[in-house]
């Protein structure tokens, strides 16, 4: 059975609604961005290909060029959306886990803004933080996570290994899922807090790869209803884009699909395994032979240790008081 409760997922989400429409409104943009420079990129090279005498041609590599250049951009923002978006809606979720009230509209954007801070003085601490964690997890799962473990099927290692794929893509929000605990915890250090809790996900990781099998399903199922659904809509605005637009609808709809997961069903799996977490280790401390057995999978925690060892805080930057 799996240890998270729909209803009260879906009742936490719209008591943030804020932070939806927030997440809503970046990603369309994002996406927004991305038809945009596409279609830019797709004039271009149409104009080009003209010259050459094969306008078409050129408008489809021009728009692939034009896509490549957001994907660039989208990527020097990253840093930004995990400090504002992500770590923000984290922030105030935590809050709503422990029963406390919470301001509504633009407020509550800005309280939970106001609590990262608190935590992750610097948005390049959280960012780095956030990098190592991901490394540490994606070497752990590799070696634990198999569904083999969970539901042995002899014979079936084609099936096995799509089914661990799958399951491995709905953990990527545990990074997240890590960040909760240090905002949870008040972590003053938020190497060692993540430390913790690197460990106590090792040492529960079947009661993860159980809830991780229930959540692949909900997760992928909705994205791919999502990506048939804006498919035919999406081809009819790319068809708009000069020259041959077929291989670009495919990769646009994409994106929008990405966009809509990204705001709506991203919230949706890291609340989930936010629940399983703090409910599986509830009461628990960290095991030092999982600790151990996470030193010997993974040199990223060797450094998160280091790094732990070794931290200081930095002092919060001086505002100034309005004179008068």
């Amino acid at each position: 059975m799996k240890d998270f409760n729909i209803g009260e997922i879906i009742g936490l989400l719209l008591r943030t609604t804020p932070f939806l429409v927030f997440r809503f409104l970046i990603y369309f943009g994002i996406t927004l961005g991305y038809v945009l420079v596409t279609g830019a990129g797709a004039g271009t090279g149409y104009g080009i290909g003209s010259i050459a005498g094969d306008s078409a041609t050129g408008g489809m590599y021009g728009g692939i060029i034009g896509f490549g250049i957001a994907g660039a951009i989208m990527y020097f923002l990253r840093e930004y959306l995990l400090y504002m978006v992500k770590a923000g809606h984290i922030a105030v979720l935590v809050e709503l886990l422990e029963g406390k009230e919470l301001p509504g509209g633009r407020s509550q954007i800005d309280h939970a803004q106001q609590v990262v801070r608190e935590r992750f003085v610097e948005s390049s601490v959280l960012f780095g933080l956030d990098q190592l964690i991901k490394g540490i997890l994606k070497s752990f799962n590799r070696i634990f996570f198999t569904v083999a473990s969970l539901l042995p099927i002899p014979g079936s290692g084609g099936l096995v290994k799509f089914l661990n794929t799958v399951i491995n893509l709905s953990l990527t929000y545990l990074d997240e899922v890590i960040l909760a605990y240090n905002i949870r915890t008040r972590a003053e250090n938020p190497w060692d807090g993540s430390k913790t809790a690197l460990v106590l996900y090792a040492q529960n990781y079947k009661a993860f790869l159980k809830n991780a099998f229930w959540l692949a399903f909900l997760i992928w199922g909705l994205t791919f209803l999502i990506f048939l659904l804006i498919l035919a809509p999406v081809a009819g605005l790319v068809a708009l884009f000069p020259g041959s637009a077929g291989p670009l609808s495919l990769v646009i709809a994409v994106v929008f699909a990405w966009g809509i997961k990204q705001a709506v069903i991203e919230p949706f799996a890291m609340t989930a395994l936010m629940q399983v977490f703090f409910k599986v280790t509830q009461g628990q401390q960290a095991n030092p032979e999982w600790e151990a057995k996470l030193d010997n999978a993974s040199g990223k925690f060797r450094e998160l240790k280091d790094k732990a060892a070794s931290w200081h805080k930095p002092a919060p930057a001086a505002t100034e008081t309005p004179s008068g």
